[in-house]
This record gives C-alpha cells, structure tokens and sequence, in this order.
C-alpha cells in the first residue's frame, strides 16, 4: 500500500514538473523529497496500523459474501492497475519533453 501511495506522489511530481516546464533534480539534502515520504508512512500508520485498526477491517471483510468481495478484489485490482499505468505514462511523458531548455 505505502509503494502505490509512493508511486501516486511520484507520478504527481512528474505530471507538476511537465506542466511547469521545471526540472527538479531531488537529492536526499532535500526536504521535497522526504516530507512526502513521511506524510504518507504517518497516514498509514495512523489509520491502519496504530490500536491495531487493520484488525478492526478485516473481520469486517471477513463478514462479506463472496460476491461482495470477488468484485471489491476487482475494484482494488483496477485501482492498482491504474495507479502503475499512471505512473509509467507520466514517465513517458517527461521522455517527450526536451528538458535541455528548461535547465
């Protein structure tokens, strides 16, 4: 879940530095580059992992019918897709961009 989440902000980023016709070159010196990183791993635990709230969610979805849960498996399975699709497109798209005159 945190890699989807990671590869979102990442496409995100990438989408922003082609519509702003900016390049961003992070290092590890950088804040932008690990704030994001930090946001998202605090979400996560804020809301899953902290008082064990994951157990809370999966005796709820133990509870489903299987049909119920075949089609939430395919919703989250097109969502996985999407975001991996997103990303590699916006990797295609900074390709395209000549870069050379915007540094």
């Amino acid at each position: 879940m945190i890699t989807l989440e990671i590869w979102l902000l990442i496409s995100l980023s990438a989408y922003y530095s082609i519509y702003k016709k900016t390049f961003i070159e992070l290092s590890i010196s950088m804040p932008i580059a690990y704030i994001p990183l930090i946001i998202v791993i605090a979400f996560n635990y804020l809301t899953i992992e902290y008082k064990d709230n994951w157990k809370k969610y999966n005796i709820e979805f133990a509870n489903y019918s299987k049909n119920k849960n075949q089609i939430g498996g395919w919703i989250v399975f097109g969502i996985i897709l999407l975001i991996i699709s997103n990303l590699i497109y916006s990797f295609y798209l900074m390709g395209e961009v000549d870069w050379s005159k915007y540094r």
